[in-house]
């Protein structure tokens, strides 16, 4: 019997997907692969891509963290945010990254005095995400990798 995965986050019920035959996820301690049958579980997520796997089909999704519970075959993912691969809006995860980017070369030029530092690295680890989940979507469906 297949997986139902359904992904949560407080402002809405984001995909569920009945038929996943693996999931894998950002496990605080590393990459979880979630199979049919897995024996109950509850871990936190961190931020990184989650994958549907259904036959050779993948589904990408950006996760930024939250918790993961497995049971009955069923997994339910509370995510502090999450967008799947289709939703991504590349120019705004490009301009973002930019903009991170730029704040980190001030920061270190400027001493941090007027840059926090850590949201500036927590945006840009954002914005990089966002890509690759998108970009992993464009080799997927026209078999030709972007940058």
């Amino acid at each position: 019997m297949p997986l139902t995965v359904e992904i949560v986050t407080a402002e809405r019920i984001v995909r569920t997907e009945r038929g996943v035959d693996v999931l894998v996820a950002p496990g605080s301690e590393g990459q979880l692969a979630i199979l049919p049958k897995h024996a109950a579980l509850m871990t936190t997520l961190q931020p990184g891509e989650l994958l549907f796997r259904r036959g050779n089909e993948e589904e990408p999704f950006a996760v930024t963290g939250g918790f993961m519970e497995v049971r009955n075959d069923r997994v339910t993912i509370l995510a502090d945010a999450a967008e799947p691969a289709e939703e991504i809006d590349i120019a705004r995860a490009e301009a973002a990254r930019a903009r991170a980017e730029e704040r980190l070369r001030r920061g270190r030029e400027q001493a941090a005095r007027d840059v926090d530092m850590a949201r500036a690295s927590a945006a840009l680890q954002r914005s990089l995400l966002r890509l690759r989940v998108a970009d992993r979507r464009r080799r997927r469906t026209d078999g030709r990798p972007r940058m």
